[in-house]
């Protein structure tokens, strides 16, 4: 549970270079999380990541960058706190376990990676005309499908708030 004074924090990620249809959904999604005042944090850069920044800051909602290099300017005009992770493409597993659910706009390989990273961390993931992923014997999807934007939010912060305190540690009893 967040303390008070805490958003709740929902991670969203997606590819730098968006469908038109995606880039929609980005803001939307921006705009619906600080609707219910849920924190934005994403990669911080351009496409979908710039998408849900500024869909976010039209509502006056606040948003996380958290960069790959070292630079804060890298951080796109609408990004509130730029972090400097330093560590390139590695600040995947930063952005996915800052949220405590995940929203995964279209994407490429880098979201691919995302979405690993989040269900391996038993942090929820909803898709939004993004991968499939299965484990085990490949019988189902683990991504939570959304059908549009404000589902995709609805379902986010359903997700996270039903989060145990130790739901996101893979060592905890199942």
């Amino acid at each position: 549970m967040n303390p008070p004074h805490r958003p709740l924090t929902i991670a969203v990620i997606g590819g730098r270079y968006p469908s038109p249809k995606a880039l929609r959904h980005s803001e939307q999604v921006g705009r619906e999380l600080a609707k219910r005042g849920a924190a934005v944090v994403c990669g911080g850069l351009i496409g979908i990541m710039e998408g849900v920044c500024k869909g976010a800051k039209e509502e006056n909602g606040l948003t996380i960058g958290i960069l790959p290099g070292s630079d804060p300017d890298d951080a796109n005009a609408y990004v509130d706190v730029p972090i400097c992770a330093g560590i390139g493409y590695a600040r995947n597993i930063m952005v996915v376990k800052s949220g405590r659910a995940v929203i995964a706009i279209e994407g490429s390989y880098g979201t691919m990676s995302e979405i690993g990273h989040a269900l391996a961390e038993k942090i929820p993931v909803v898709g939004l005309g993004t991968w499939t992923f299965s484990a085990g014997d490949g019988s189902g999807d683990d991504v939570i499908r959304a059908t549009d934007a404000v589902d995709a939010v609805e379902k986010a912060i359903a997700a996270a708030k039903s989060r145990g305190p130790d739901s996101g540690d893979p060592r905890a009893a199942p």
